[in-house]
């Protein structure tokens, strides 16, 4: 079904939670492990067809245009209504764990869905359920704040997402002034990023003293569902980020300050790599689209059809227009088994990126469609977005029909940038740690402790002279830190093994592909170190590990010079 077929309807709350209840009688009258797994397929598939469903495109459609009063009430709808349902879901959860049965479901299903549910059960009671519609209605607001932004710059009124060439143009003082206006921009609604925080901050801490956890920092763990690691584990893989791929991007900048003929990179230098511009794709949308379903059609079979689906049903909305949200994700649409991806093109080597980085997430969704549960085709986000960055990488030999004789310089910069990506976001998570750990902390002592992990995480990085920046304030744009925090982390757990499938690919193709789509049909079967060893990669937890792939990094760009 094409996405604009798709129909929208707002479910009563009142009889979502009956349907619920009836579905929760019927497991707990089972008479047999049968009986049993068929009461919970049933509620599994009302859940994804009935409430699932309709609040995905909802809160899709709503992105795709922010200024829509219709969604903007649908959402506020279900952010109100999420919290209402928990206490079904969550008493579900604890009969499943409960049951006699559950030698049975365990042996037919695996554990990791039996972990995940004790988990989960850890991250609510009915007493939190008015400060959870409080903190969704907190991310929201930032969103639709972040989304109204229009700047005038260069003769035109531009939105946040539409400054992206610009960050990347060839003249340096375009670059910096791009930089300032945007800066302008979050200075004069500093106020509101600030108070926004604030209150996130006050309503996620309360939530987890009501749980009884110290902080929101466990609490945050279990959210993210995190199952085989912990704070501890994280934080030596930190320390392993920052001994062997800080000094290593250090040398990238160094030789980026070089070629490009400056003495040392500035803020606004950051993604600027070559000096007559960095790799652009060629062609309309429309072109990099059809090159983005050559490719797939000629990856492997198991890409074939599916680009058609696709493309051929709506499932790409990559157009950048005022009231749209800003960033990617994909999301899925459980009812149809179909994927929806949405980005925001702007003219640079990112718009290629969609093509890759999220459908490797929606190739993943589209191969777990038939997994019954639908928990169990659910993966966490650490394995989510080894999806979406090893396929990446994967798409390389295809790189000429979208970049034409840039391509080499395209290989260049996104390997390097992937590594430059790794110490920033390592940052970003180090910084929610902190937050949450004082979360008494001021407004002014947030943007001095930020300061701090610049100098740790990107010491080469000159942002003096420039209001906002140096003043430490420059995470206020990260969405995660506000709408997803201790999410940022996954981005670089995945990086480091997606630069293992890199690495398994520069020798045997065949091999790496038939590893990752094993990884990938695996679903959420297994853990995220679970799923690292079948696909037979190494650990990341490992410092030496970092090393290695830090070292693999630098042999082949040196073999390119």
């Amino acid at each position: 079904m094409k996405f604009s077929q798709m129909e929208y309807k707002r479910p009563e709350l009142a009889k979502m939670q009956a349907e619920m209840r009836m579905h929760l009688d019927k497991f707990k009258a089972a008479q047999t492990a049968q009986e049993a797994m068929d009461a919970y397929i049933a509620y599994d598939d009302y859940m994804c067809k009935e409430v699932d469903q309709f609040a995905d495109l909802a809160y899709i459609r709503k992105s795709l245009d922010t200024t829509n009063q219709f969604y903007k009430d649908e959402v506020d709808f279900w952010d109100e209504t999420w919290p209402e349902l928990k206490g079904d879901m969550k008493a579900f959860i604890a009969t499943i764990l409960s049951t006699p049965f559950r030698k049975e479901l365990e042996a037919e299903w695996g554990n990791v869905m039996f972990i995940n549910a004790e988990i989960e059960l850890k991250t609510f009671k009915p007493e939190i359920v008015e400060d959870l519609q409080a903190e969704n209605a907190l991310t929201t607001e930032y969103e639709e704040l972040k989304a109204s932004a229009q700047i005038p710059f260069d003769g035109k009124t531009l939105t946040l997402e539409e400054f992206g060439p610009y960050h990347e143009n060839p003249d340096r003082a375009v670059r910096k002034a791009a930089r300032e206006a945007v800066a302008g921009w979050y200075l004069h609604n500093g106020e509101k990023f600030d108070g926004i925080f604030d209150k996130l901050v006050a309503v996620r801490t309360k939530i987890a003293k009501t749980l009884g956890y110290d902080n929101f920092v466990q609490l945050g763990y279990y959210r993210m569902g995190r199952n085989c690691y912990d704070a501890g584990d994280v934080a030596k893989f930190r320390e392993g980020i920052a001994q062997y791929i800080v000094p290593l991007v250090e040398r990238f900048k160094k030789e980026t300050a070089s070629r490009i003929g400056v003495d040392q990179i500035k803020l606004y230098d950051n993604f600027f790599n070559y000096p007559d511009g960095n790799p652009m794709p060629k062609g309309t949308a429309d072109e990099i689209m059809a090159h983005g379903r050559k490719m797939y059609k000629e990856m492997s079979p198991d890409t074939a059809d599916f680009i058609d689906v696709l493309i051929d049903n709506e499932l790409f909305d990559v157009i950048t227009r005022p009231g749209k949200s800003g960033g990617g994700y994909c999301s899925y649409l459980a009812a149809y088994g179909l994927p929806f991806i949405f980005a925001n093109f702007n003219g640079t080597a990112g718009d290629v990126d969609v093509l890759t980085h999220e459908v490797g997430h929606a190739l993943a969704a589209y191969e777990a469609r038939n997994t019954k549960p639908s928990v169990m085709a659910e993966y966490s986000a650490d394995t989510a977005e080894i999806h979406s960055m090893a396929m990446e990488f994967f798409a390389w030999p295809w790189m000429e029909g979208f970049f034409g004789d840039q391509t080499e310089k395209y290989y260049d910069s996104h390997l390097s940038g992937s590594v430059n990506f790794l110490p920033y976001g390592t940052m970003v998570d180090e910084f929610q740690h902190w937050i949450y750990e004082n979360h008494s902390a001021t407004p002014a002592e947030r943007n001095a402790h930020w300061q701090v992990l610049e100098a740790k995480y990107r010491p080469y990085l000159d942002q003096s002279d420039m209001p906002f920046y140096q003043d430490g304030r420059w995470w206020q744009n990260q969405l995660h830190i506000y709408q997803y925090p201790f999410y940022y982390i996954d981005y670089v757990l995945a990086g480091v093994v997606a630069l293992n499938f890199w690495a398994e690919n520069q020798k045997d193709k065949k091999a790496a592909w038939d590893k990752y789509m094993k990884l990938l049909r695996a679903a959420g079967t297994k853990t995220f170190l679970g799923l690292v060893e079948e696909a037979d990669l190494p650990t990341p937890f490992k410092s030496e590990n970092i090393g290695i792939i830090a070292d693999a990094v630098t042999a082949w760009l040196d073999n390119r010079k």
